[in-house]
């Protein structure tokens, strides 16, 4: 979509705008879920603060670095150590249940409606609180796979069992609900064994996560056979009224999800969009008049009083 007038927010009240997207998610014949980073943040998956500290203290303290993310990329000297960071980093924000339950209601409003979602986020929360994976088309990857780092083949690994076994190798206990614990006085190990190191079964090559950074991501089978379905979907119910309902969505890779959620519903006098994003919720003005922008933060239980 090429746009010919600026981007814009709202004239009515944050309140004004809920109500609309109220009455916009009771009326769509069809629903469109488009999903970033906004949307985990809101569930607690905080990345620094007081989480990061409490699983991350040590690295802070060695490295200096004050987020997950600078963490994810700092070139540990060995592959022990970076599984070690690597390892934590994805149980608490794959396998541990996050602290919030904005995935969860926003289940509860769309379950019985027609939907789909596309996301940018690699958590895997969708399905965890009870979407259809046949719904969902993750674009990015996800942290509960492994790849070869060349890529030598397509294909990517479940990795939840090598995880596991690397945390707890460090000291911990493990617990969906309550995240890695332990033993009181223990200060955890900063490597993994040589032997929990993963390595490519085709090439040996070491593993990777499957996420996408470059040029060597994996699109495997299942990737393109969600794409396929989210392509399916849409071409399916045009002339539908549609609701692109983008949650969360910043302007790392707007055109993944937001410009082409601006430009499908340029395309369809029918279709509405709407955007739940604090700070960051306009639109163009070209769709203003079919469009809902709430600058709050995310959160769905009120919709379900």
């Amino acid at each position: 979509m090429s746009l010919k007038k600026p981007i814009t927010g709202s004239t009515r009240s944050c309140l004004e705008e809920t109500e609309c997207l109220k009455k916009a998610l009771a009326h769509a014949d069809c629903i469109v879920i488009g999903a970033g980073a906004g949307l985990s943040t809101a569930a607690g998956y905080t990345y620094t603060g007081e989480r990061f500290n409490r699983y991350f203290g040590d690295f802070a303290d060695k490295y200096g670095f004050r987020d997950m993310y600078s963490g994810g990329f700092y070139p540990y000297d060995t592959p022990e150590e970076h599984w070690a960071y690597w390892s934590r980093y994805i149980y608490i924000n794959r396998y541990m249940n996050a602290p919030g339950r904005v995935y969860e209601d926003l289940f509860a409003i769309v379950k019985d409606k027609d939907y789909f979602v596309i996301t940018t986020n690699v958590d895997h929360c969708f399905q965890k609180a009870g979407f259809d994976k046949k719904r969902l088309f993750y674009t990015q990857g996800d942290y509960g796979l492994f790849q070869c780092s060349a890529p030598c083949h397509q294909e990517t690994y479940d990795n939840e069992d090598t995880v596991r076994s690397m945390v707890e190798e460090q000291g911990y206990a493990v617990s969906e609900s309550d995240g890695l614990i332990l033993p009181g006085g223990v200060a955890p190990k900063m490597y993994v064994p040589s032997a929990l190191v993963p390595h490519c079964p085709k090439c040996g090559r070491p593993m990777t996560m499957n996420l996408r950074a470059d040029n060597t991501f994996v699109e495997n089978e299942g990737w393109h056979l969600a794409a396929e379905r989210y392509e399916d979907f849409l071409r399916a119910r045009q002339g539908e009224r549609i609701l692109f309902l983008e949650l969360g969505v910043g302007y790392n890779t707007p055109g993944i999800i937001k410009y082409p959620f601006w430009r499908m519903t340029a395309d369809d006098p029918q279709a509405v969009y709407a955007c739940v994003n604090y700070g960051e919720a306009v639109c163009p003005e070209e769709i203003a008049d079919r469009s809902i922008v709430v600058n709050a933060e995310i959160d769905f239980s009120h919709f379900l009083c």
